[in-house]
């Protein structure tokens, strides 16, 4: 039995003394008596008993009633009264008293006590709800975030006093309505924040968190930062879902101008060179999807700016950069992009053209406008400009391409006096001539298998042994010998080609394999490169399964590699075939990691086996302490999420050593071997 201390308040003394002496023998603790209200009162202060045992009626002026009434205002002690009153006027003024109980002489002791620990268990979870109530309130008062808690079963939400102040409304002004909140979201955000709540209220997401903008009672929209979680029941259903709403919009903002002005040059407001080539880089991609709408390349450079500088001062001169470019603008469409690249250098972005005849307009537009303004205030002086053009080409697949070549034509038409255009045509001429040279020899090697493989050790740096190889294919040219695969894999990409030569290099590489598992290495794994065009084929995951059950290698003894560019080209799909691959027990390792999109998001969506770390990395180690930070972050994303780590291109001691320093997993580059035949590798096992 509990030790609850007892104040009994009873005007028969016998009766009393009969409640004392059951209780204490029962092991209560009897802290008081008292026969009188006022007595009653004065000792509930005094003694602050857990629970007091009230008579209705008492000696002196206050009654039980009332006693009780002032002693739950005062103290808020548990009180039961004890009497022989059942009439309902008596029942009525007991109520409000707020009593935990009510027992009627005579009664039995036993149901004395049920009484008592009800009424002391019940007080006390009513205290740590007033508690647990107070806090919440001190710290919603204290927030600055606003507070919001929905009862999704009857679809009605508390908004707190910060929630509505935030917005700009009083507490009056806002009810308890869900689209009190949803309806007054930016119509641009709010299908995205409605289906993030359903997936959350449906169990697909841990928590609700989305930045939106939601409308102030002044009109403007205030950026605000949600998040939220749901209570749900023993069967996993969400009843009700709480969460805090902050102001972001000072960040927001802040965030806009960084981006802005990482994006904009300074003077003219114009895009700078990195938007220019984004905007030219998406572009580009359009256009290869849909090869018939052609666009055009500007490159725009001042004539003799350097004598304005050099004469008449910087000042002078960034106020010809500003008019320049604003003549510039007024010479191409809403839908172009004008960029100023640095000093004098302007690059437009013609989106759209027919021919090359409408860039040359744009062009001819662009001189005359220039040449027939006067653009200082000190010197009267029209200015020129000397102009290259770049028409896209099939065949260019990369915007620092486009840029280059107009930049080439630009210094031609600069050499030929200024003031005037040049079309770039003969190296994209010279390319593709190139291009269709490599593609025929490429079928003929193909066709005659003039491929080698050789394969460069995996080692580990726990204990200095090789894992697994890595598979490298060589060209074996008749004429001009032995050629690496950066000369001739984007050709193969581009024409196709990569599907057979990607065959040959996977059944090569699983029939070596299995000789070395045969030979006493049953461990020992290969690693294969699989481009992007390989990856986007349907048949890629049969493919494989076909060439393993033809060389006979087990699943574990095959490691796919593939790009972070290749992988998130279609992020859907990439995880489909990953996951195919994964069922199939083939391992995967992410190529390159680094050197592509980075996005830490995805890799949780992939499964993934092996974190390969771009070479270019570990090849600054020693020089850039950036790559020492991205190398180190590497390694401890991949083992945070269980990969195994590869280091490529460790070439000196002191790049293994640092990576050992920082416990990578795994080391492959030509200061432990280069590529070899499978013979030597053969050879490198067995001597370790």
């Amino acid at each position: 039995m509990s030790k609850s201390s007892v104040l009994i308040v009873e005007d028969e003394q016998i009766v009393s003394m009969d409640i004392k002496n059951n209780l204490e023998h029962l092991g209560y603790i009897i802290a008081g008596q008292a026969d009188r209200g006022e007595d009653a009162v004065k000792k509930a202060g005094e003694l602050r008993p857990d629970l007091i045992l009230m008579d209705i009626s008492l000696k002196g002026e206050m009654d039980g009633i009332e006693a009780a009434s002032q002693i739950r205002t005062q103290f808020d002690l548990p009180i039961i009264f004890l009497t022989a009153f059942a009439n309902q006027s008596t029942l009525e003024r007991a109520r409000q008293a707020e009593p935990y109980g009510y027992i009627l002489k005579p009664f039995e002791t036993h149901e004395l006590v049920i009484a008592i620990e009800m009424a002391v268990y019940k007080h006390s979870m009513e205290r740590k709800l007033r508690e647990s109530e107070e806090r919440y309130e001190l710290a919603a008062r204290g927030a600055n975030d606003g507070l919001w808690d929905w009862n999704l079963k009857k679809n009605e939400i508390h908004y707190s006093l910060r929630w509505k102040a935030m917005l700009g409304f009083k507490e009056e002004e806002i009810g308890n309505n869900p689209d009190e909140w949803l309806k007054r979201i930016h119509r641009e955000d709010r299908k995205r924040v409605q289906e993030n709540i359903i997936s959350h209220i449906n169990g697909n997401t841990p928590h609700f968190e989305n930045e939106y903008r939601i409308k102030h009672a002044n009109g403007s929209d205030v950026w605000v930062l949600c998040r939220g979680l749901a209570v749900r029941d023993a069967g996993g259903n969400a009843y009700r879902m709480a969460g805090s709403q902050t102001d972001i919009t000072t960040r927001k903002m802040a965030e806009d101008r960084l981006a802005y002005d990482s994006l904009h040059d300074v003077l003219t407001k114009l895009p700078n060179r990195a938007l220019f080539m984004d905007r030219l880089e998406h572009r580009l991609e359009n256009a290869k999807r849909h090869p018939k709408q052609l666009f055009a390349i500007l490159f725009v450079d001042l004539d003799r700016f350097k004598v304005v500088n050099d004469s008449l001062g910087h000042a002078v001169g960034d106020q010809l950069i500003v008019a320049t470019s604003q003549r510039l603008q007024q010479c191409v469409r809403p839908g172009d992009t004008v960029s100023r690249l640095g000093g004098d250098e302007f690059a437009i972005l013609l989106n759209e053209v027919s021919d090359t005849a409408d860039a040359t307009r744009v062009a001819d537009r662009i001189l005359a406008r220039l040449v027939s303004t006067s653009m200082l205030d000190s010197v009267k002086r029209s200015t020129t400009a000397s102009i290259g053009i770049a028409l896209f080409d099939v065949n260019s697949t990369k915007p620092d391409d486009y840029l280059r070549n107009a930049d080439t034509a630009m210094y031609r038409a600069k050499a030929l006096g200024g003031n005037r255009h040049q079309i770039f045509d003969s190296t994209m001429h010279a390319n593709a001539v190139a291009l269709l040279e490599m593609e025929g020899e490429l079928r003929h090697a193909v066709e005659h298998q003039e491929w080698l493989v050789e394969y460069q050790p995996i080692v580990s740096l726990a204990d200095n042994k090789i894992l697994g190889v890595e598979a490298l294919i060589r060209w074996m040219h008749p004429k001009r010998g032995l050629i690496p695969p950066l000369k001739f894999i984007n050709v193969a990409e581009e024409s196709g080609l990569i599907h057979p030569i990607g065959e040959y290099v996977l059944r090569a590489a699983c029939t070596q394999a299995v000789k070395w598992r045969k030979t006493g290495y049953p461990d020992l794994w290969v690693s294969v490169n699989i481009s992007g065009r390989q990856f986007q084929d349907q048949k890629l995951v049969k493919t494989i399964k076909q060439i393993l059950a033809e060389t006979g290698l087990a699943p574990d003894g095959l490691l796919l590699e593939i790009t972070e560019s290749v992988a998130m080209k279609d992020f859907n799909y990439s995880v489909k075939i990953l996951k195919e691959l994964n069922a199939l027990g083939i391992h995967v390792a992410l190529d390159d990691f680094g050197n592509g999109y980075s996005s830490l998001g995805y890799l949780k969506s992939f499964p993934l086996k092996v974190l390969k770390i771009d070479k270019s990395f570990i090849q600054d180690i020693a020089v850039n302490k950036n790559s020492d930070a991205i190398t180190t972050a590497i390694i401890a994303i991949g083992r945070t999420l269980n990969l195994e780590v590869v280091a490529e291109g460790v070439e000196t001691i002191n790049q293994l050593e640092f990576l050992k320093a920082r416990n990578c997993d795994r080391i492959q580059g030509f200061l432990h071997s280069h590529p070899m035949n499978g013979n030597d590798v053969f050879k490198s096992v067995k001597e370790m």
